[in-house]
């Protein structure tokens, strides 16, 4: 990251898609989300969009449950950024797919922590590699 301060998001980051998926075990792990980051007032805030759409079965409960997690996983990568970057930032849940089985709050917490993720390298590029050493 820069060493001067920014604001995140610099501009609009539509469509970001977040996949957290491990078929390691059982119970296994499994959330979607499609958002868009939009720039706004300092601070974070979740909305779901007018035409929000979900795929899978789910009750309302469940439904709030994931968001909730998911606006938990992205302020948490977002408390991530730095002293150089402040979070100025509209969330826009445009879609959610969940598996009947796989999918769980921290699934999508994680989602939320990987559509961050995902959005800094679309703003800024992807993050520095390590450097391998030459002995």
């Amino acid at each position: 990251m820069d060493s001067e301060a920014r604001t995140f998001p610099p501009h609009p980051i539509r469509g970001v898609r977040a996949v957290y998926a491990r078929q390691s075990s059982c119970p296994s792990d499994f959330a979607e989300v499609t958002v868009d980051f939009e720039p706004w007032e300092e601070g974070i805030v979740l909305e779901v969009a007018a035409h929000f759409t979900a795929h899978g079965s789910m009750s309302q409960t469940e439904l709030a449950t994931y968001q909730t997690a998911l606006s938990t996983g992205i302020r948490e990568e977002l408390a991530e950024l730095g002293a150089g970057t402040t979070a100025a930032v509209a969330v826009v849940l445009r879609n959610m797919r969940v598996h009947e089985v796989d999918s769980h709050p921290r699934a999508f917490r994680a989602a939320g922590r990987v559509a961050v993720r995902n959005a800094l390298a679309l703003a800024y590029g992807p993050p520095p590699r390590p450097k391998r050493r030459r002995d």
